[in-house]
């Protein structure tokens, strides 16, 4: 029994390439099942059309999946990290397939445990700020992004589960402190003080994607 339960847990803590291509394609679904909810958070701050864009980038994602077999980790994150950057359009199509491409460097195994998770975030992180120039305060995806990832270190020690636990949290928090903030990149610049008071789409679909990661992993063990 001892040895049954040692196993679970560390099939848990550590998810396969097969494990993680079925985790993406939830990451996919749930993004499609949002479309309306993001169309409504982007026409309070920007031309409604995030929804619609996350939709087509995320169906071609989970097209792409289901038409092929990744040979690892790193591939399933790089095939929908392409397909959201070349279906998508506008500047989230750029930057959700830049955060999945970059952080697929940090896949180079067939598994994702907790370091290469980390390693997704942070690396992901990283290339976002770059390729867009926002920090955090801009009312950007980035302001859940950013915590998710202090948030995953933090937890780190007690392996994959409970840093998805903590980032799906963390993101969900830093979207609820994106209505306090004025945007002052994309289209939402626009607006200025206007922006106050809603949450930012970006913000919104990184939290949907993180909470599809802690979701799937609850099923695993």
């Amino acid at each position: 029994m001892a040895e049954e339960l040692m196993v679970q847990e560390l099939m848990a803590q550590e998810l396969g390439t097969a494990a993680v291509r079925a985790m993406l394609v939830l990451v996919c679904t749930r993004m499609i099942e949002n479309t309306d909810r993001l169309t409504s958070a982007d026409q309070a701050v920007g031309d409604g059309d995030h929804g619609i864009g996350m939709r087509r980038g995320f169906t071609a994602a989970r097209d792409k999946l289901a038409e092929t077999e990744p040979a690892t980790a790193a591939d399933a994150f790089k095939a929908v990290g392409t397909a959201v950057m070349s279906q998508t359009g506008g500047a989230s199509g750029a930057v959700f397939g830049t955060l999945y491409r970059s952080g697929a460097t940090a896949c180079s195994g067939t598994a994702l445990d907790a370091a290469a998770f980390l390693a997704f975030l942070d690396q992901g992180l990283a290339a976002v700020q770059k390729r867009g120039g926002a920090m955090p305060g801009a009312k950007t995806m980035i302001d859940a992004l950013a915590p998710a990832a202090e948030a995953a270190r933090a937890a780190q020690a007690d392996g994959l589960a409970a840093m998805m636990q903590a980032a799906s949290a963390a993101a969900q928090d830093g979207v609820e402190a994106s209505r306090a903030m004025i945007a002052t990149t994309g289209k939402a610049r626009a607006l200025g003080e206007r922006s106050l008071g809603h949450p930012d789409p970006g913000a919104i679909s990184m939290q949907i994607q993180l909470a599809a990661m802690r979701e799937f992993i609850s099923t695993q063990g």
